[in-house]
């Protein structure tokens, strides 16, 4: 067994009847020169004698009794493929939006707390011999990070030893005696650090407030606490939607290198560029700049495959900024910001405060949030960007064409943007609820022209690629 750290039971506690906190990846395979074709017996039998690498897919939650501590993972649990693993169709004519249409289904529902949380989906009658395999994770067992790794253990990367075997499940639940001494042990582990977690967190608190009177006040970015009432902020529905649309990352990079901005500050720029388009479209002006909330992985082993070590940012997007280049430099400056209070603050401090979350009190008072948040004052939406395999993959011999990633929807946010690269592709995923956008294509298509404007007020004249 082994303890959910603060975030992952965070997690947990957050999930309410309309805030789903499972997350999505999706891998668009290709099967036009596999011989005989590529059914769903076939990637079951391959998920199959795969699946003693995949350590998190069997985990079961364990609660600890009256809830006097986070959940614990039971670990090497039998799975139940015939459960996990579902076989579904995608309508004709089996386009990119029927699949995103049938991703958006699959999204809104929950996962069943009684079994590892987990499902995956093989999508057939996608056009031109394609099948989608679609899984769908709960947060709390992976971050970006270890999902992009254990992504690397599902398909045959090159020069990846498969060890495809039969799975040997070893896991006995513990007796309530068991879970309440070990409890007990974390706890006074918990209480040992707890007078350096305090004085790290008013050390880094002091740090920033004195970088911040050095900086001053910039009148062009959004004031920290203070993320201003939008279309996307609203009491979010349980129902899903979702998008998906792909850059080219060479032409990215391009662009990047040619403005001296990074990858992720093109990222965020066309965020703020496509939202703006969307707000004149739906509030009627864009007037103050929104704030986004990005993660920041503290942990980037390559081994890593479970658990969330993550610490976030607040990112102010110059919605109200018309000029593309001036939209680009606001953008640089902002997350040059971010970047430097996280390091103030401390990476790592985020995650370890969050241990402390009270496992009693957390869950209602999150579903009170759920119920109750019109509006996200800390910020307007999340905003992440997730470099996935740079070597492309198959999946039993059959090649990976594309692969998308989404993160769950929060409290009053009706919009979560994840962009996830692959090989030669900048791919972008927009998950929403049926409440915030008439259709969720409209911020996939406001992404990709949002990238063109700056790309062409970089100097380049070439069609997207």
């Amino acid at each position: 067994m082994k303890r959910l750290n603060g975030m992952d039971a965070m997690l947990l506690y957050s999930e309410t009847p309309n805030l789903h906190t499972h997350t999505l990846k999706v891998a668009i395979v290709d099967a036009t020169d596999y011989p005989d074709g590529f059914d769903f017996e076939l990637f079951r039998h391959t998920l199959l004698r795969r699946l003693h690498r995949l350590d998190p897919l069997r985990y079961r939650l364990v609660d600890i009794p009256w809830r006097l501590h986070h959940p614990m993972w039971l670990e090497n649990c039998d799975v139940d493929l015939d459960y996990h693993l579902r076989r579904i169709r995608v309508p004709g004519p089996g386009g990119r939006r029927e699949l995103d249409g049938v991703i958006g289904d699959i999204a809104t529902t929950p996962l069943d707390r009684g079994r590892p949380l987990w499902e995956f989906y093989f999508a057939e009658g996608m056009a031109g011999h394609r099948f989608a395999i679609i899984g769908k994770l709960h947060h709390a067992l992976a971050d970006g990070v270890a999902s992009a790794n254990l992504l690397a253990r599902v398909m045959d990367l090159p020069g990846a030893v498969q060890d495809e075997r039969d799975n040997e499940t070893t896991c006995v639940p513990p007796s309530k005696g068991e879970l309440l001494r070990t409890a007990g042990r974390d706890h006074a582990q918990q209480l040992a650090a707890l007078p350096r977690v305090v004085t790290d967190a008013v050390s880094g608190v002091r740090r920033l407030r004195q970088r911040s009177r050095e900086r001053g006040t910039h009148p062009d970015l959004a004031r920290m606490l203070h993320a201003p009432p939008t279309f996307i902020n609203h009491v979010v529905s349980p129902v899903r939607t979702f998008a998906t649309a792909t850059l080219s990352l060479a032409q990215v990079k391009e662009t990047g290198k040619s403005l001296q901005i990074t990858v992720n500050d093109v990222v965020m720029a066309s965020a703020a560029g496509a939202l703006r388009q969307l707000l004149f479209r739906y509030d009627g002006c864009a007037d103050r700049p929104l704030v986004a909330s990005v993660p920041a992985s503290t942990g980037r082993s390559p081994h890593r495959i479970s658990g969330n070590e993550l610490g976030g940012m607040a990112v102010s997007l110059p919605t109200h900024i018309s000029d593309p280049l001036e939209r680009v430099k606001l953008t640089a400056t902002s997350t040059a910001i971010a970047k430097e209070n996280n390091e103030l603050f401390g990476p790592e401090l985020y995650g370890r405060l969050i241990t402390y979350l009270p496992p009693v009190a957390a869950p209602p008072a999150f579903r009170w949030l759920a119920r109750r948040s019109a509006q996200n004052r800390l910020f307007n939406l999340p905003v992440s960007n997730v470099a996935g395999p740079r070597e492309p993959g198959q999946f039993a011999g059959a090649p990976v064409s594309e692969i998308y990633s989404a993160g769950p929807l929060i409290a009053g946010c009706g919009v979560n943007i994840t962009v996830w690269s692959y090989v030669d592709q900048l791919n972008i995923s927009v998950i929403a609820d049926d409440r915030t956008l008439g259709d969720t294509h409209e911020m996939t298509d406001a992404m990709v022209c949002a990238f063109r404007e700056i790309r062409s007020a970089a100097g380049f004249s070439d069609a997207l690629g």
